[in-house]
Parts: structure tokens; sequence; C-alpha cells
């Protein structure tokens, strides 16, 4: 059998998601997937990125890492979706990447195609679950197979316990309060896991 295509698309202002992305990376080439790591297109205008010395330090540390489309998703046997909430809901970055799919959603590629997702807040009752129950939305839209970590490894409860997908809070100095490395990692190689098993019984 082919290896799963993994895609981890995501959007990250301080750097908090770009590092998730990256964990769920390692994770999906560890068990065997073919990985490619992807951030949204920013939105945000030049002035207010660069009065920004965390989010400008993010910029140039993530220049090389592509812009995902919609061949990506079209390619991809799984997506990691990682975002930042703003007001309980997802990126704005995000939300106009979703908003582009719709030729590939009306032509039916998007169907069957197994998605997680991840986020991070300033606070831990800032909307982080709400914002990956949202995304999720738009995924049955898609009529993507949704693989939440519920509670399958001890990370999840260590990481804050959110069964929707991985969360973290990022703490006044800009670093994550949680230790979530293991619970990215788990929840990715799931991903991985559990797009195998389709993939075989598909093929």
């Amino acid at each position: 059998m082919n290896k799963v295509k993994l895609a981890i698309i995501y959007y990250s202002m301080t750097g908090i998601n770009t590092q998730l992305a990256r964990w769920a990376k390692e994770a999906g080439e560890e068990v065997g997937a073919e990985v490619r790591l992807l951030k949204v297109t920013e939105l945000a205008p030049k002035e207010a990125i660069e009065r920004n010395p965390v989010w400008m330090a993010n910029v140039e540390d993530t220049k090389d890492i592509p812009i995902a489309n919609s061949e990506d998703l079209v390619w991809a046997d799984a997506i990691i979706f990682s975002t930042p909430t703003r007001f309980g809901n997802v990126s704005s970055q995000m939300k106009q990447f979703f908003d582009l799919q719709g030729r590939a959603w009306s032509e039916g590629k998007l169907v069957n195609k197994v998605v997680s997702a991840m986020t991070s807040a300033q606070n831990p009752h800032g909307g982080q679950e709400a914002t990956i129950q949202s995304l999720y939305t738009t995924m049955m839209h898609w009529g993507a197979i949704i693989v939440a970590p519920g509670y399958t490894d001890a990370s999840i409860y260590n990481s804050g316990g959110n069964p929707y997908g991985t969360s973290v809070t990022q703490g006044k100095d800009g670093k994550m309060v949680e230790d979530v490395e293991a619970a990215v990692k788990h929840q990715a190689k799931r991903t991985v896991k559990i797009a195998k098993w389709i993939k075989k019984g598909r093929e």
C-alpha cells in the first residue's frame, strides 16, 4: 500500500501554531507518512506585522514554508489543521482558505478526507473547544471523516484534556503554558493510523 499522504495546514501569528504544526509533521513522518507542512496566506497588513516583533520573527522563521492551496487538499489522504482562536472561531486567514475551496468541494474532491484539528488561545477558556468544533463544522460540509483524539492516550489528560483536538494556552510571556508536545504527536499518529485503515479499505 502506498504511504498515507498527510497535509498539515496552519496559520500562526506568534509561532505557537507553527510549533504545533512542526510537532505534527515530526510525528507523521515517524509513522511513515509522506508529509507536506503548509501555511495559509497572511491577510494582515504589512504595517501591523512590522509593529509586532514577535509576529515579524515568526514571519521570518516560516518564510520557506509553502502556501497551502486546493491541490494540496486533493493530494492529501489526511489533513491536520492548526489555527489560533479568534473569538471562539478560526482565524480569518484559515477561514479565507476554507472559503476558497468551493470548486474542489463542488467537484467532490474533499469527500472522505481524514481530518483533525488543533488550536491555541491566550487563556484556557478563550474558545479553544469552540474553535475546533467550528472548524469541524466545515469538515462536515466537505463530507470529511473527523478524527478527534478523544481520551485515547494519557498525553491528552496531561496536556489539559481537550477531546476535540490538542489545544494550548499562550502565557503572557508568549510561551505555551501546558506541555502539549506528546498530545500533538499522539493526535498526528492517530490521524495517520485511521487514514491508513481507510486508504487500505478503499484500495
